[in-house]
């Protein structure tokens, strides 16, 4: 079982540990990226309590040490994978949503006010929002692509770096399977079940250097063929 290493917690969580939405960051040597995540949470605008568990898989860098300097929950794991470190994260959570993020994504200052009340008004089991990515052309074209396309598939693809969920949706179908492409099978699995969506405002900025390593590229024609009557009609 992986250690857990509870230093500190959100300065927003409530004074007994319980908060009412819970962001889950894994980070595996992201001192360069995970001050700019950080700082974007201790600016959010909202009365929600929240709280921000970083789940480290073996750093061997800054990272720790910047969670730290943000009062974050720093949960050690091994770095076996990312649905791994999302799944830890979620388990150790005490929020009765889970906001799941990267380690070099920003959300504005809205995110949570936005959100909440977005799956609140739409009685949804979980949602992402339209994004920005920075980077080259193709992380450019990944975003029309998020925005546009994932956002009207039947079975929406929620990505890992930006996707808001219930708890009790969450553990009744198991979490984030350990597979390629976790998000999308994630998604799909959690849609089957539960209504899902995106809320249509740009709620984060995250980096485009590791898109296709969380899976977001290989599943675009193949969905598609899937969706395309869904997709026709909404266009």
């Amino acid at each position: 079982m992986p250690g857990d290493d509870r230093e500190g917690h959100a300065d927003a969580a409530t004074d007994a540990g319980t908060a009412d939405i819970s962001f889950v960051i894994p980070a595996q040597n992201e001192a360069d990226y995970l001050r700019g995540t950080l700082s974007s949470l201790a600016a959010l605008d909202t009365d929600y309590a929240y709280e921000v568990l970083v789940v480290d898989g073996g750093s061997t860098d800054g990272t720790r040490a910047i969670a730290r300097e943000y009062d974050a929950t720093v949960v050690r794991e091994g770095g076996e994978s990312i649905a791994a470190a999302r799944n830890l994260g979620a388990d150790r959570a005490t929020g009765e949503w889970l906001a799941f993020i990267d380690a070099d994504t920003r959300v504005r200052a809205n995110y949570l006010t936005e959100l909440r009340g977005f799956v609140e008004a739409e009685q949804l089991a979980a949602a992402s929002s339209y994004c920005r990515i920075t980077g080259p052309r193709r992380a450019k074209l990944m975003e029309a692509t998020i925005n546009h396309i994932f956002s009207r598939l039947a079975f929406p693809i929620l990505p890992g770096f930006n996707c808001f969920v219930h708890r009790r949706a969450f553990d009744e179908i198991g979490g984030f399977p350990d597979v390629a492409n976790e998000d999308t099978a994630f998604s799909r699995r959690l849609a089957r079940r539960y209504p899902t969506a995106y809320c249509p405002t740009v709620l984060v900025e995250s980096s485009g250097r590791r898109i296709a390593e969380h899976g977001l590229t290989g599943t675009l024609w193949h969905y598609l063929r899937l969706d395309v009557d869904r997709l026709r009609a909404n266009y």
